[in-house]
């Protein structure tokens, strides 16, 4: 052995002990996502770096967080983004996470976009009886976080059935009561869709009364407002309501997919603009969601069908229908809505199993033919469908471009999916939103894309410790490839998943690993705590 071999090995075995001492001493963790582009939700600019989750948090985020832990596993992230999970505030999920299959309480269409929470019981449809709700949710497991609201949908029929009269004192007491019961039970807020009927038959003094029980117990009031075209009130009246309904009740206002809605009101949205950001200026809490696509998604009946034709539901509309007189109003006003809308030809039929999808209005009514407003009928009808209403889903190509880059541009506005069956809108908003706004046409960039889908909406919604990558906040993180993430399902294909999420954690557990999905219903039920002292 040479004059210098034993003080070679002395500093080799010291140098081992340096490298193995600090692992003995490190904290275990359930896994560690390193080397990625790490967006933690908040404004700032991504940097590469660490995410550690222990025991469904984030316990470390950062350049070399993960050197810290030993981790049981390892995922590299390099050359990928790793951000909060998205957040979709407003969607229509009935069919996959109030399913009896487990397997489809998964809600894979939000899962492969990278949303781990989602809004439900939006647009005025949440039933008030959110406990009941929980504990469904609860016994059988699903796939995403849910934040639910109280709808006022669900609250009037109660009450008043789909009757167009104003409810008297004690009937405007009860529905108080249903929608203070929903907040108390750990509902968001409230939620309307005043676009629609019964709700459509209620003044603002019978909403305001009800958002004032949100109000008071720290909720949010989410509308589909009144009219988002020119139905009736028109776009920016209906939008100045909806404000003064918020001032009023003393709630923050959240406008659901907002948009400027058909040919007549295009190029209204520096009108919206205008009209939230003095709102905003005078202190006022007001947000919107949008969704980017221009075909919006709705039923035949709502889009086409007077609000007077649909005053007593169902029955009534079909007797009105095979009344002549009546039936003659009907065909008039309808015709007007189908032009305002842009026609025939501008209304794409989406529902799953129905024998006119993927056809429009217009080459139904030359297969049938009719006149539009004929064939707008027999859908509306159901001719020979069990349930005709399941029949009736829509794409309507009504918006803008400009009008829907303008609203994306506004520091108030977040992404949502507003997912209903046989709109692609279901499966790939969030994809869609950054392939096409933010890679091909640089209307916002991947920072501002990510805070918009996760941070902001989390604090407009008051998701505790969700939507950001810090340490003690829920570990639901997706990674995905920057040049994979994209949209599988266009029109014609509206249920083909997305592309590009590799790893995807809810309350940290996998629910996409390695680009497939695990049988996890790793989602929770979520509650908003109601205002000290509001509740009994």
């Amino acid at each position: 052995m040479g004059p210098c071999s034993r003080p070679s090995l002395v500093l080799a075995l010291f140098a081992g002990i340096a490298v193995l001492a600090p692992a003995g001493a490190r904290e275990t963790a359930d896994l560690a996502i390193v080397g990625g582009r790490v967006h933690d939700g908040g404004t700032g600019p991504s940097r590469i770096g660490d995410v550690v989750v222990r025991d469904g948090r984030i316990v470390a985020v950062g350049a070399g967080a993960a050197r810290g832990y030993e981790a049981a596993r390892v995922i590299d992230a390099h050359g990928k983004v790793v951000a909060p999970g998205f957040i979709d505030p407003h969607t229509h999920p009935n069919t996959y996470i109030r399913s009896e299959v487990a397997a489809e309480r998964r809600a894979l269409p939000w899962l492969f976009q990278g949303v781990t929470t989602i809004g439900i019981g939006v647009d005025g449809g949440g039933n008030p009886r959110v406990a009941d709700q929980r504990a469904w949710f609860e016994q059988r497991g699903v796939g995403v976080n849910l934040v639910a609201f109280v709808g006022f949908g669900p609250v009037r029929r109660e009450v008043l059935g789909e009757s167009a009269r104003a409810p008297d004192a004690a009937e405007l007491a009860r529905m108080e009561a249903l929608v203070a019961q929903g907040m108390c039970e750990g509902a968001f807020g409230f939620s309307t869709g005043l676009f629609y009927a019964p709700q459509s038959f209620a003044s603002s003094a019978e909403v305001i009364a009800l958002a004032r029980q949100a109000a008071r117990r720290g909720g949010l009031y989410d509308t589909h407002q009144r009219d988002e075209s020119s139905y009736g009130m028109g776009l920016l009246a209906s939008t100045a309501e909806a404000l003064d309904i918020g001032r009023q009740a003393g709630i923050p206002v959240h406008f659901a997919h907002l948009k400027a809605l058909g040919a007549d009101v295009h190029g209204q949205a520096p009108a919206l603009v205008a009209m939230i950001d003095a709102a905003r200026a005078e202190g006022m809490a007001v947000t919107a969601d949008q969704y980017p696509w221009l075909a919006s998604g709705t039923s035949l009946s709502a889009a086409v069908l007077p609000r007077w034709a649909q005053d007593g539901g169902r029955p009534a509309l079909l007797r009105r229908l095979a009344d002549p007189g009546q039936s003659a109003r009907i065909a008039a006003e309808l015709q007007a809505n189908l032009d305002r809308r842009g026609g025939a030809g501008a209304i794409l039929l989406t529902s799953p199993g129905a024998r006119w999808r993927g056809r429009t209005l217009a080459q139904m009514a030359e297969y049938w033919r009719v006149d539009a407003v004929e064939a707008a009928l027999r859908v509306i009808r159901g001719d020979g469908l069990p349930d005709s209403r399941a029949a009736e889903s829509i794409a309507s190509f009504n918006m803008n471009e400009d009008d829907v880059r303008l609203l994306m541009r506004q520091p108030w506005m977040v992404t949502s999916s507003d997912g209903t069956d046989g709109h692609p809108r279901q499966y790939a908003s969030f994809p869609e939103k950054y392939a096409r706004y933010v890679r091909a046409q640089g209307v916002i960039d991947l920072d501002t894309f990510i805070h918009r889908s996760t941070g902001l909406t989390a604090r407009i919604l008051g998701l505790a410790d969700r939507g950001r990558l810090q340490p003690g906040a829920h570990a639901d993180v997706v990674v995905f490839d920057p040049e994979a993430y994209s949209p599988g399902a266009d029109y014609l294909a509206p249920q083909e998943l997305a592309h590009g999420v590799d790893v995807l954690l809810v309350n940290g557990r996998l629910a996409i690993d390695e680009g497939q999905a695990t049988d996890a219903l790793a989602g929770r039920f979520l509650r908003h705590e109601p205002t000290p002292g509001a509740c009994p």
